[in-house]
């Protein structure tokens, strides 16, 4: 069998459209032979994952994506090959679900005040027990008929500097690294070229990533150009990263993004997963 590897997915659990048995049997049908599943800020679906993964024959990767914040910016930082019960990481995954919580009561007061209530009744029975996104507000707005699109819902409401984002503090890089690779696990830096940074701040990220124990950078994902590989691989040899790959599928409506369906890894680019054992 041809090997072909998918480092970063979302299921329903977080932002996904899709169940974490429907997920990976969308994978099986895309000939995926290895899947992390890497939902925001929690492990809650890896159990179904992971039952599902057998009945298909596919090598399921625990994994994660954690919100963290750096010099007062974002990162999403992917945990691949985490052991998901070491009870200090899901102690700090209990801090994100209550940064997301207070993130989203926020959100909803701020849309009340501009007339669009019912907000957080709506967004917390459509997560069910899995973490509230600005997807689920996204979702919401666009049922409510408040907006055409999700991107819409996005540009109008609920991206930074419009009426209903909500500048939040996540946990700090060093922190969230810690809890990666405390739980044998490794940290990734997702999409790196996603957060539209200078060369130089760019640098300045990884140096301070690296410093505190992370080991990986996704060079291949999957809405990026051979020019974005190419500066992506740049950096994963300057810093001497290891290459990641993922789609970072969400939904089977994005017909430019599914399972599996990314270029190759540069030759000249040590795999991540080479670090699982």
């Amino acid at each position: 069998m041809t090997f072909k590897i998918d480092l970063h997915c979302h299921s329903l659990v977080s932002d996904g459209a899709l169940s974490p048995s429907q997920l990976i049997e969308r994978a099986a049908g895309q000939l995926v032979t290895d899947i992390a599943l890497t939902d925001h800020d929690t492990t809650d679906g890896l159990a179904e994952a992971k039952s599902a993964a057998q009945q298909h024959g596919i090598n399921l990767i625990h994994g994660i994506e954690l919100s963290t914040s750096w010099n007062n910016k974002c990162f999403h930082v992917v945990g691949a090959n985490i052991d998901p019960d070491f009870p200090p990481f899901q102690e700090g995954i209990k801090e994100l679900r209550k940064i997301r919580n207070d993130r989203a009561e926020k959100m909803a007061a701020k849309l009340a005040k501009k007339g669009i209530p019912d907000a957080m009744t709506a967004v917390t029975k459509k997560a069910g027990l899995g973490m509230i996104t600005r997807t689920h507000f996204a979702d919401f707005l666009v049922g409510g008929g408040y907006v055409t699109t999700m991107q819409g819902a996005f540009d109008q409401y609920l991206a930074k500097g419009k009426p209903a984002f909500v500048s939040t503090r996540w946990t700090e890089l060093e922190c969230a690294i810690s809890w990666i690779t405390e739980a044998g696990g490794v940290a990734i830096l997702a999409h790196p070229l996603r957060y539209k940074l200078t060369a130089s701040w760019l640098r300045r990220l990884l140096t301070a990533f690296k410093a505190t124990g992370g080991l990986g950078i996704e060079v291949v994902t999957g809405r990026n150009n051979p020019d974005e590989i190419r500066k992506a691989s740049y950096f994963a040899e300057k810093f001497e990263l290891y290459g990641s790959v993922g789609s970072d599928f969400h939904s089977p409506k994005n017909p430019w993004v599914e399972l599996g369906r990314l270029a190759p890894l540069p030759n000249n680019i040590k795999p991540v997963w080479e670090l699982f054992g």
